[in-house]
């Protein structure tokens, strides 16, 4: 069925055939200048402006929930064998194995399959693919490039969600494969039901690689650097534990005795530099440090009272916080405290009282890290309440460099392995600033926001491009750094000596200028004390007064009567068996 609709209209409605033909310009209107209106007008300064027909996009990153997913194993050995059929059986095996070789189908298969096999072994015997083409190329330079992080993943508590906080975080030895992290709670006292650590395989955010399960919170793990299936944790309850991945246990293997451990929670412990391997120290805020061996925890090797006063008074012990090791000088160690007392001791002093070799004064509160300088050990770190200082060994009354305080209370800092120039600080607000003492020493050159929740612990790995840092909520993220922030820049050692040491001798001239100070001033008020004793002595003592009345009175009665005053002065010069002789004189 066809649908028509017949309309009629005029030929001269439709409209005319345009005619178009080139002619020459003409000028429609002329205005002339009005030399009268030029005064109120002013040029006008180009504009620069620009057009993009593309449509405009903006870059941004957001990090997504992870998809909980598992991996399951299979391990076929024997091959794939019908449910009639048992593997364990020879004769049934065998009986299916000739009826399927029997068949048809089974030639005509293996013929086709060998010939993709023989093909690709063939291009393997002709390809070597670990052939080097390019083995005279020279190194190609870096690009200088500004510095960068990138989040690498996010590690999250499987024990529940914000419960916990990631106290702590200790790398493998051997590379930033693995990352040993302990969760506790930062709270006064505050028990937790919930006492598993973890091993993380950086590559695999969705499951732990290792489950341990102390009998109390860990509050510090460090692997040990020999041996990276030994793993040490120091426990809330003061304990110290010794895990051994090797035996597939979640429990310690070992553990130290309750009567001879900390009495206070062991917040840092740490592995020393021995042939043996198996030497470790830890510290807590009861203000003891003790040693122990790993062959024998039922005591410790050697205990140190941190009494300030050489006294070796645990009632004035100063509970510590964290420790500082530096494998490069074995003996020495350094402890920073609750009351914020930097002390630097010496394993090797001949009496306990030796073993306190120096105290620092930096902050009124608790020292949360110390951190030495990887390229000039006797330049350390440290952070507390709001600020970051950088320290000399052989400045003890202030600090050589002081950062700006920050409006967020810093939890954590270090170093840079690789850049002597270059720290990282974890904050409360959950970012962490970069700092860069070769680009700025004011304030940070990057600050990257990590967490919406407080950071509470951070660590590096050796070769310096991994950086983790955990928050309150539980969670861990892993941060990449690129080139610019890893790799040793142009002139960088230089610089860094040269800022140290300008810095402490500075120092040095302005402790030397207060001592001068303090030592004339302490010269100039001596006499005024002296003075002032002797002007407030006969008017402040009544005795005094009385005795100077009496001995003025006797000179007066001396002088009216002189044989009394003969017989007086001889009755006191003399002894009492000469008083024979007195008319003789007379």
């Amino acid at each position: 069925m066809e649908s028509q609709y017949v309309y009629q209209k005029k030929r001269a409605d439709f409209g005319r055939h345009p005619l178009f033909f080139d002619r020459m310009a003409e000028i429609q209107v002329d205005i002339d200048t009005n030399e009268d209106d030029r005064d109120d007008y002013m040029v006008r300064n180009p504009v620069h402006a620009g057009v993009q027909a593309v449509v405009q996009l903006s870059e941004h990153y957001a990090n997504t929930d992870t998809f909980e997913t598992s991996t399951k194993h299979i391990n076929h050995v024997e091959g794939g064998w019908p449910k009639d059929i048992n593997a364990a059986d020879m004769e049934a095996t065998s009986r299916f194995r000739k009826k399927t070789e029997k068949d048809e189908n089974y030639s005509k298969t293996i013929v086709s399959l060998g010939e993709r096999v023989e093909k690709v072994i063939r291009q393997n015997n002709a390809i070597d693919i670990y052939e080097e083409y390019f083995t005279d190329a020279g190194i190609i330079p870096t690009v200088d490039e500004p510095p960068r992080v990138s989040t690498v993943n996010l590690f999250r508590d499987p024990a529940g969600k914000g419960a916990r906080s990631a106290i702590n975080i200790a790398w493998h030895p051997d590379g930033g494969k693995h990352a040993a992290v302990s969760y506790g709670s930062v709270g006064f006292q505050k028990s937790l039901k919930d006492l598993e650590s973890y091993v993380w395989n950086v590559e695999n955010s969705k499951k732990p690689l290792i489950t341990l399960r102390p009998r109390s919170s860990v509050l510090c793990m460090e692997y040990n650097p020999k041996d990276s299936n030994i793993i040490l944790g120091g426990q809330f309850s003061g304990q110290v534990c010794i895990w051994d991945l090797r035996k597939n246990s979640p429990a310690p293997t070992d553990i130290t005795a309750a009567e001879v451990s900390h009495r206070d929670p062991c917040h840092s412990a740490l592995w020393i530099q021995s042939k043996t391997g198996t030497d470790f120290f830890s510290s807590s805020t009861d203000g003891t440090v003790k040693w122990w061996d790993t062959r024998k925890l039922s005591e410790p090797v050697e205990e140190l009272i941190l009494d300030p006063t050489k006294q070796l008074n645990p009632n004035a012990a100063l509970g510590a916080i964290c420790l500082e090791y530096e494998p490069t000088m074995p003996t020495k160690f350094m402890v920073g405290t609750e009351q914020g007392t930097i002390i630097i001791c010496n394993r090797k002093g001949k009496t306990p009282a030796d073993k306190i070799a120096a105290l620092y004064q930096s902050y009124s509160g608790p020292v949360n890290t110390i951190a030495r300088n990887p390229l000039y050990p006797k330049m350390f770190l440290t952070v507390g309440e709001w600020t970051n200082r950088i320290w000399s060994e052989d400045i003890r009354d202030s600090a050589i460099v002081t950062m700006k305080n920050s409006r967020y209370h810093t939890a954590a800092a270090r170093w840079s392995p690789t850049r002597p120039a270059v720290f990282f600080t974890a904050k409360s607000d959950g970012s962490i600033d970069i700092w860069d003492l070769m680009v700025k020493q004011a304030q940070p050159t990057l600050n990257i926001n990590v967490s919406d929740a407080p950071l509470c612990s951070m660590r590096v790995t050796d070769n310096g491009n991994l950086v983790a840092a955990g928050d309150r909520n539980g969670n861990v993220t892993l941060l990449s750094l690129n080139d610019a922030l890893t790799e040793l820049q142009k002139d960088e050692k230089a610089f860094c000596n040269f800022l140290f040491e300008r810095e402490t001798r500075r120092e040095k001239v302005l402790e030397a200028r207060n001592r001068e100070l303090r030592l004339k001033e302490k010269q100039k008020n001596k006499p005024k004390i002296v003075e002032e004793d002797t002007q407030e002595e006969p008017t402040d003592d009544p005795l005094t007064d009385i005795a100077t009345e009496l001995s003025t009175v006797l000179a007066a009665e001396k002088k009216k009567h002189p044989l009394l005053e003969r017989q007086f002065s001889f009755e006191i010069d003399q002894p009492v068996e000469d008083d024979e002789e007195e008319p003789q004189a007379e």
